[in-house]
């Protein structure tokens, strides 16, 4: 772990506390050029950490403090989402896969990250799973899947009843935003080889996902 301050944060607002992960692509090929904006006064972004493609992993902001990564966007009904999240950038285009010793800090980072805070699996998310209208990161190169076989994440197999898509996208999480933005960010996490309009799998893949989310919501509230 390498320790190179981002003076981009401050305190947390309303004594809030980190409930949740936020994964992000930093949409930049060098980590070095990455790692100048996030620590550039002028440019008022920031995360947590940076993890390299190949596992170096840089931590640019105390984890009590709100790094500024996350910007405007709810997710479960939660708005100030700088204030209740962890931020974790990972360097890739948008166009590539996320390498192997990557993949492996990312969940050594987030094994930490989520004890020490007691963040559920359910409660790590997208860039775009909060932000549809606007964002697309980590996009559907992203392994979803093998992070939840870590115990790190969610992946709900199968598919449930036909349902309401709109519907199961808000009992999942997503935010209101265009229906086509809604539909691209649900796929790109948990449907990534969808293509063209929604269509029946689109609806009951939803409808699984929103079952699995809201029993493990039930659970991890028990647990707290």
């Amino acid at each position: 772990m390498i320790w190179h301050p981002s003076p981009n944060c401050g305190p947390r607002r309303d004594g809030l506390r980190p409930t949740l992960v936020v994964l992000h692509y930093t949409a930049m090929r060098d980590a070095d050029e990455v790692l100048a904006r996030l620590c550039d006064p002028s440019a008022e972004v920031s995360a947590h950490y940076l993890i390299d493609r190949d596992g170096p992993c840089v931590h640019m902001v105390a984890e009590e403090m709100r790094a500024w990564h996350a910007g405007a966007g709810t997710w479960d009904g939660l708005t100030d989402i700088n204030s209740r999240s962890i931020g974790i950038e990972l360097v890739n285009t948008g166009a590539e896969p996320f390498p192997a010793p990557q993949m492996g800090a990312l969940e050594r980072l987030l094994t930490g990250v989520m004890g020490r805070w007691q963040i559920a699996p359910v409660d790590v998310i997208g860039h775009a799973d909060m932000s549809p209208a606007r964002k697309q990161d980590p996009g559907p190169r992203f392994d979803w899947r093998g992070l939840a076989r870590t115990g790190l994440s969610v992946w709900p197999e199968g598919l449930a009843e036909d349902s309401v898509f709109e519907d199961s996208l808000t009992r999942i999480g997503y935010p209101s935003a265009p229906p086509e933005c809604r539909l691209a960010a649900f796929r790109a996490r948990f449907r990534p080889e969808g293509h063209g309009a929604e269509c029946v799998i689109d609806r009951r893949r939803a409808a699984r996902v929103a079952d699995v989310f809201q029993r493990q919501r039930a659970r991890s509230a028990q647990v707290t």
